[in-house]
């Protein structure tokens, strides 16, 4: 027995450190970590236990027979991020350069399946080639099967995906159906198909940082919510998210205990937030304000700018924020701001973290393009998001809220629980000055001073509709409160509504608009 045991250290030992040194050497001299190394960075110390480690492909034929190295290009099984079960599986480029086979597919189905039954989040560490070209159409039946997985666990417990590399063709798919993906700068990439096949049919010339790059998803496609310039970085915030989310849905998001008082003021939002609702300011400098130590979890930071995503805790509770960013076009809303906040309030939804939204928006963004590009259609993907979520959700309006888009904000009138407003808030069909013209066009075109009969009529709709109280008094605000006591007003608000239940119609499921 002692005998048998010491070889096994050894076969252990051996496939731990990796077949080939010099495909080690190869992958640090890219600045790149093995997968062991990421694995150890992304779990809690010495509780990584790993699954079907001796795994050999069976496949013959191109030389393939001649190649069977152990874990077949991956390295699969369980730990713990602060104490909690998650699963991961980590491609291994030095071993067929990470392409995905039969062997390859069927660890990753395994783990998925564990991950499912358990009940635990999965992260995928993505460093991989794609298909293995070898193996022909059972790795492309291996790439189906984790596809079906994704949905399956779709909205049941988190998916994350770590691009730690290439992932080129099908295997980008993988990624898009999970909840949240990371890319590093310099060394990931993703794309359908690649430079050489670009240029081959349209004749145009990129780098593959260029077509899909970490800057290029997460500042034009949207594709990544977070990168990060090298892999430790990357991964320490993959352990933060986790700290932030349930294991499944049936949970709820984790408790910190809270230093930070309820009922501390922030007097500073007086001068933070301009009362002129021209005037732009740092949507995040409020936020920061409001929620627990001034720390979030932002996502998609560079995409759609013009509306902040983020986690944070009140009193130690995980609630997320979708507010609009006056900094950037005004924080109107646009296609890609629908987008990014549809797809962050459903995932919040998914995993029973309360929503708050800010709301200072002038509207959405009028234009030919937006029109032809389907705003209504995307748009219309925000207000299913919110009506459609059943989680406690509280909105407030800091400032102004105009048109279809304040209904859209999670507004009273489309279910939200709570609605409060600061006393700078204008709530109306459009601001005065545009509401004057369209009102009283004629008698401002007749008068003997049109400049000075617009501005009293301007201020007449403003005092008769716009004015701080009018929705209150209507009840589609509930409070007009104290900005200094925003963080006190959420707080008790969410602890009120910590046991909301909703009934939901017996349906299969939505159909949200595509």
């Amino acid at each position: 027995m002692r005998q048998s045991v010491e070889e096994l250290r050894g076969v252990k030992q051996f496939v731990a450190d990796g077949s080939d040194r010099a495909a080690t050497e190869r992958q640090h001299a890219k600045g790149k970590l093995t997968v062991r190394e990421r694995i150890a960075l992304l779990l809690d110390p010495g509780s990584f236990q790993e699954v079907d480690a001796l795994r050999r492909h069976r496949a013959t034929g191109f030389g393939l027979e001649n190649s069977r190295p152990p874990t077949d290009g991956v390295v699969t099984g369980w730990g713990t991020v602060f104490g909690r079960t998650v699963f991961v599986y980590a491609q291994d480029f030095r071993i067929m350069g990470g392409a995905l086979g039969e062997a390859h597919s069927q660890k990753i189905h395994k783990i998925m399946d564990m991950a499912i039954a358990a009940g635990a989040p999965l992260v995928g560490l993505n460093d991989g080639a794609g298909a293995r070209i070898q193996e022909g159409v059972s790795a492309l039946a291996g790439f189906g099967g984790i596809f079906q997985r994704n949905t399956k666990a779709s909205g049941a417990i988190p998916q994350i995906s770590v691009m730690l590399g290439p992932c080129a063709g099908g295997a980008a798919y993988s990624p898009a159906l999970t909840d949240f993906v990371f890319m590093v700068r310099n060394i990931s990439q993703m794309f359908i198909t690649g430079p050489d096949v670009i240029e081959t049919v349209t004749g145009e010339r990129v780098s593959m940082d260029e077509l899909g790059g970490a800057d290029v998803h997460a500042g034009t496609s949207g594709v990544a919510h977070v990168v990060h310039d090298d892999e430790e970085a990357c991964l320490h915030d993959v352990r933060v998210l986790l700290s932030m989310l349930p294991a499944n849905n049936r949970e709820q998001p984790p408790v910190h205990a809270s230093a930070d008082p309820i009922e501390r003021r922030s007097e500073a939002l007086y001068d933070l937030v301009p009362s002129d609702v021209s005037r732009p300011y740092d949507m995040r400098s409020v936020i920061e304000e409001v929620v627990d130590d001034r720390a979030f979890f932002e996502v998609h930071e560079q995409w759609a700018p013009n509306v902040v995503c983020m986690l944070a805790r009140l009193d130690g509770n995980v609630v997320g924020i979708v507010a609009n960013q006056p900094n950037s076009l005004a924080g109107v809303l646009d296609i890609a701001a629908s987008e990014k906040a549809a797809g962050f309030v459903q995932t919040c939804d998914s995993f029973n973290i309360p929503l708050v939204t800010l709301v200072d928006v002038p509207g959405f963004l009028p234009g030919v393009g937006q029109e032809h590009s389907g705003i209504i259609r995307h748009g219309a993907k925000l207000l299913y998001a919110y009506c459609n979520a059943t989680v406690p959700r509280i909105s407030v309006v800091l400032r102004k809220a105009y048109g279809g888009a304040y209904i859209v904000m999670d507004s009273r009138s489309i279910g939200a629980d709570l609605a409060f407003a600061w006393p700078t808030n204008e709530i109306a069909v459009m601001g005065a000055d545009g509401a004057a013209n369209v009102i009283f066009r004629r008698e401002i075109a007749a008068a003997d001073d049109p400049v000075a009969t617009r501005s009293q009529k301007v201020e007449e709709y403003r005092s008769e509709l716009i004015h701080p109280y009018y929705a209150a008094e209507r009840g589609l605000v509930d409070d007009v409160i104290d900005p200094a006591a925003t963080r006190e007003v959420l707080i008790r608000s969410l602890a009120m509504l910590k046991g909301k239940h909703a009934d939901i119609p017996m349906r299969k499921h939505g159909n949200p608009p595509q």
